[in-house]
């Protein structure tokens, strides 16, 4: 008779992974909901870029719709996480679900754009067209809207009473979040109002690995995704230097953000001077 012994590591691990996503339904459903919708979305996103291997200037049509459904799911998801530290009477009010759910909303209509953009043969950014320009540019307006979402995020954990103990943690958190809007409005915004994100590029044929940065001239995308995961890195930094120096930490997390925000200057000027991010790398 066959039995099987279960690694107390592995059902550790699942077990905190449930615990996770229990937690992220509880303070932020919709969020949550949406942003493992937008996840499982990728799978027949990559079968129909296998099905249809069409390109545009060398790059593979549907693979803007997988950075796109990856990058905010793992926004939504991300602000799901932060939702805990919310004020614990704000996610009752009327205000804030009809609120949550117009960025929901934001979210999925720019993500119907890309795709669909795809299905119908043309390009859904930089795209000029009689019909497409129009929708290019309310894009443009729900990508601010739902970009907002950190921004709004970041001044109710600010008043609110959670992490008070914790003050170098709660001010990483608020600035990660705080910082989003107003680097990806200058960066993003910039971008959109070009014929490209390239600058002095062959247009993408010599990129880095993963990342599909230029590396023979600028590419503006490179500030545009240091700045929208600012409420990845700083809170990040925020609990290292916490459990480094304690509360000692205040000025260093301080510090931090505004030397995370001079290096995202320096690579939009870097990208807007026709240089590759990380030259060395050739």
């Amino acid at each position: 008779m066959n039995s099987t012994v279960l690694d107390p590591r592995l059902t550790r691990t699942q077990g905190q992974s449930v615990g996770l996503l229990a937690r992220l339904r509880n303070d932020e459903p919709l969020f949550t909901a949406a942003g493992l919708f937008l996840l499982v979305l990728m799978l027949p996103t990559f079968a129909a870029s296998v099905i249809d291997p069409r390109d545009w200037a060398g790059v593979a049509g549907w693979s803007k719709p997988l950075k796109f459904q990856f990058a905010l799911g793992v926004y939504l998801l991300s602000l799901a996480f932060f939702a805990r530290y919310l004020p614990a009477e704000l996610s009752a009010r009327r205000s804030y679900r009809l609120y949550a759910g117009s960025v929901v909303a934001a979210i999925m209509a720019e993500t119907l754009w890309v795709g669909g953009a795809v299905m119908l043969g043309t390009s859904s950014h930089f795209n000029m067209g009689p019909i497409a320009g129009p929708i290019y540019g309310l894009m443009g307006l729900l990508a601010l809207w739902l970009t907002g979402a950190s921004a709004y995020y970041a001044w109710q954990i600010a008043r609110g009473p959670a992490l008070a103990d914790n003050r170098v943690v709660k001010e990483a958190i608020v600035f990660g979040l705080a910082m989003v809007l107003p680097m990806t409005a200058v960066t993003a915004g910039y971008m959109s109002g070009s014929s490209s994100h390239f600058v002095g590029s062959s247009g993408g044929h010599a990129t880095l690995a993963l990342l599909g940065w230029a590396r023979d001239g600028g590419d503006l995308r490179v500030s545009h995704f240091f700045a929208t995961h600012a409420l990845h890195f700083v809170p990040l930094a925020g609990l290292l230097l916490a459990a480094w120096l304690g509360t000692r930490a205040i000025w260093a997390i301080r510090s931090f953000a505004l030397a995370y925000t001079a290096f995202v200057v320096f690579v939009f000027l870097q990208a807007l001077a026709g240089q590759p991010f990380l030259p060395f790398l050739g």
